[in-house]
This record gives structure tokens, sequence and C-alpha cells, in this order.
């Protein structure tokens, strides 16, 4: 098992209402399985799965991505602004 953090931003915070949380998983984990933890946990963000980007220690990555201790994770969903 392995410990990672989660970076929460936009849609996601407001759903936990805090920017971060931590996450105990088996070693390996690809990142989309943080992101399908997360919809299971506040399905009103199931609209976000489609658009959401992943990135692991300041780097974007694709959802295969294999995590490991330590990593942190960021959930970036589509912001607007103006």
């Amino acid at each position: 098992m392995i410990e990672v953090k989660i970076k929460l931003f936009a849609a996601y915070q407001e759903a936990y209402q805090q920017s971060e949380i931590r996450r105990t998983v088996p070693s390996n984990t690809p990142v989309l399985t943080i992101l399908e933890q997360v919809i299971q946990e506040h399905p009103e963000l199931e609209p976000w799965r489609s658009l959401t980007r992943f990135g692991v220690n300041y780097q974007f990555v694709p959802p295969e991505t294999r995590l490991r201790d330590g990593d942190e994770v960021v959930l970036i969903p589509p912001v607007s602004g103006g």
C-alpha cells in the first residue's frame, strides 16, 4: 500500500470543502482510479469525468500513469475566468 496526496481545485474542492485529501491505495494504482474514487464519493462530480486532466508531481500525465508512494496527484477540471 502507498499513500498519495490529492490536490483539489474548482468543482472538486467545492465538493470536498477542502483543498487536499490523502488516500492509501495499492501500489501501482493508476491515477484514473483516484478520479473514480472521488466520483464514487461525490456523484455530483460525474459531469467532470471526461473533462478532467491529471497531474502527478507537477507534470501532466495520462490516466494510466501508475502511482508511487508519496506522489502528489492533481485533478484538473476545466476552469473559466474573466
